[in-house]
């Protein structure tokens, strides 16, 4: 059944929760996992499962998903400002205005996944692929990093294998059935080579 009107608390309410959230992650995990509070595939992800979890309209998953991201923009800078003093500005300024647009695309596109992916039809098991093909996308671009004496091999390496256990979990989590998840791991392969391509295009490499 529809729920709509739990939106209107649900979605911002999560954005707060992300962006603090993932701040402290960052702070206080050790890697390889801290690195994925630096992931753009763990927050479209996660635009994905609150959408999966509610039971919202399309048009209001999208709109939910974007709100949750746009907001978790300026309160992970908040929460930088309040634990390690970082300067307020940072909250609202450019890079922070291009990291909420990148929310607003990457909310569209994986809120609606999330609501299709709970919804019987043709496009539910496409959609089921798409959070697995997030992070194994990254998961490519970081893999691709190594020889590159920017970065050091091994922490890539681990931070890819993170990011394809995830992508699988959540593939797994999400499916109804072992035939629905083999199929959408097998959809995930060309939608990876299409999300590294746009993240590639977007500068994350």
């Amino acid at each position: 059944m529809v729920n709509n009107r739990s939106a209107v608390v649900a979605a911002p309410v999560a954005g707060v929760l992300l962006g603090v959230l993932d701040f402290v992650w960052i702070k206080y995990v050790p890697s390889p996992f801290a690195d994925l509070g630096n992931s753009i595939a763990v927050w479209a992800v996660a635009a994905f499962l609150l959408t999966f979890r509610f039971r919202w309209s399309l048009p209001v998953g999208v709109v939910g998903a974007i709100v949750c991201l746009v907001v978790a923009v300026p309160f992970y800078y908040l929460a930088a400002t309040v634990i390690q003093n970082d300067d307020l500005s940072n909250a609202y300024n450019s890079t922070a205005l291009m990291w909420m647009g990148l929310g607003v695309v990457a909310g569209a596109v994986f809120g609606a996944a999330g609501v299709l992916a709970r919804t019987p039809g043709r496009l539910q098991t496409a959609a089921l692929a798409m959070p697995g093909a997030v992070m194994f996308a990254e998961a490519v671009i970081q893999l691709r990093r190594i020889g590159n004496p920017s970065y050091d091999d091994s922490g890539q390496v681990q931070s890819s294998l993170v990011l394809i256990a995830l992508g699988l979990l959540v593939i797994w989590l999400a499916g109804r059935s072992w035939p629905q998840r083999g199929l959408a791991l097998l959809i995930a392969v060309p939608f990876t080579a299409i999300g590294w391509v746009l993240l590639s295009f977007t500068g994350f490499r």
